[in-house]
C-alpha cells in the first residue's frame, strides 16, 4: 500500500509553495506554551510569522526582514481525536471518501507536530471503540496512525460516537494538550456543549468539520447519493429540486451558525474542510487566526 504520510506530505509541500508552508510553521509555533529564548537559527520573514520575533538587527544588516528562531526547552503533545464511525466513510463535498479529508487533515497537523519535535498521540473509535495510540515522535508511527484512520472508516462499520470519543478525552487525558477535533458536520448538540465546555478548562482546544457532500445533487460520477447510515439512496427526482436545496441549505446554515458561534464563543479555533484542494490552505487559516489571538 502506498504511504499515505507520503501524499500528505506532496499536498503540503507539492501543492502548497514554501511560502505557505513557512506560514504553516509560524501559525502552528503560536500554539505552543513556554517556548524558550534559546537561540536556534535566523530565516526569511513569511507569512503567518509573529512580528515579536524579528530580529530588528539582522534586519538592518541584511536589508531583509530576518526571524529569530529558538529551541523550545520542552516538547509539548499534540493529541489529534479522530472519528472513524461510517459516517466518516460517506463523501466529501468533492465527491472524494470523506476518511481521505481525515487523513490530509490529521497528516498534516501530524507532520507541522513533528517538524517541531513534539509528541503525537491519535485517539480513534466509533459506537463500539475507543483507543488511544502512543504518543511518538516519529514518521513511522504517524504513518501507522494515519493507516488505521484509514482502515476504520468503512461504510459496514459501526455508528460514529463524536460525544463519546470527547468523553474519553475529558476523562482519561489529564496532562494539558493542544487537541484537535477530526469530526463530520454532524450538528452539535447539548452534549457536545457540555463536553466542550469540560474539555476547553483542560487543554487547548482546535475543531476541524469535515463537509458532507450535497445530498440532493447527483455525484460527480452521475450515481444518486446513498445514506451510509441507513443505505437509503435519494431519489432522482429530488436531485437539483430548487425547493429542496433550499430547505437543507437554511438548515444547514442554522447549524453552522450555532456550531460556529459556540466554538467562538468557547474560544476554540476551529475550521470546515471541503475538499482535498482547500484544506491546506484552510489549516493555514485556521492557524494564523489562532495566532493572532491576544496579539
Amino acid at each position: 500500500m502506498p504511504s499515505l504520510l507520503m501524499r500528505v506530505k506532496s499536498r503540503l509541500f507539492i501543492h502548497t509553495s514554501r511560502k505557505s508552508m513557512h506560514a504553516l510553521d509560524g501559525a502552528y509555533a503560536s500554539l505552543l506554551r513556554g517556548r524558550s529564548t534559546d537561540f536556534e537559527d535566523l530565516r526569511e520573514y513569511q507569512p503567518g510569522d509573529e512580528v515579536r520575533d524579528i530580529d530588528w538587527r539582522a534586519t538592518a544588516r541584511l536589508s531583509t526582514p530576518m526571524v529569530k528562531r529558538t529551541r523550545a526547552s520542552r516538547m509539548h503533545t499534540v493529541l489529534l481525536v479522530v472519528d472513524t464511525g461510517r459516517g466518516m466513510a460517506a463523501l466529501a463535498a468533492d465527491d472524494r471518501p470523506k476518511r481521505e479529508l481525515a487523513v490530509l487533515a490529521v497528516g498534516a497537523l501530524g507532520v507541522l507536530a513533528l517538524r517541531h519535535d513534539d509528541d503525537v498521540s491519535v485517539v480513534l473509535g466509533d459506537a463500539d471503540r475507543v483507543r488511544r495510540l502512543p504518543s511518538k515522535r516519529s514518521e513511522g508511527a504517524l504513518e501507522h496512525a494515519l493507516r488505521a484512520i484509514d482502515a476504520g472508516c468503512a461504510p459496514d462499520g459501526p455508528a460514529s460516537a463524536r460525544e463519546r470519543l470527547l468523553d474519553f478525552v475529558a476523562r482519561t487525558i489529564a496532562r494539558r494538550m493542544i487537541v484537535a477535533v477530526v469530526t463530520d458536520d454532524a450538528p452539535i448538540t447539548d452534549e457536545t456543549e457540555r463536553l466542550l465546555r469540560r474539555l476547553r478548562t483542560q487543554h487547548d482546544v482546535l475543531w476541524v468539520t469535515l463537509r458532507d457532500a450535497d445530498p440532493v445533487r447527483a455525484s460527480a460520477g452521475g450515481s444518486s447519493r446513498r445514506d451510509v447510515d441507513t443505505g437509503w439512496t435519494v431519489p432522482e427526482f429530488l436531485h437539483g429540486d430548487a425547493a429542496v436545496l433550499r430547505e437543507i441549505d437554511e438548515r444547514r446554515r442554522a447549524e453552522e451558525l450555532r456550531r460556529d458561534a459556540l466554538l467562538t464563543a468557547l474560544e476554540i479555533s476551529h475550521t470546515e474542510l471541503r475538499t482535498q484542494d482547500d484544506a491546506v490552505p484552510q489549516l493555514l487559516r485556521m492557524l494564523d487566526r489562532r495566532a493572532h489571538v491576544g496579539a
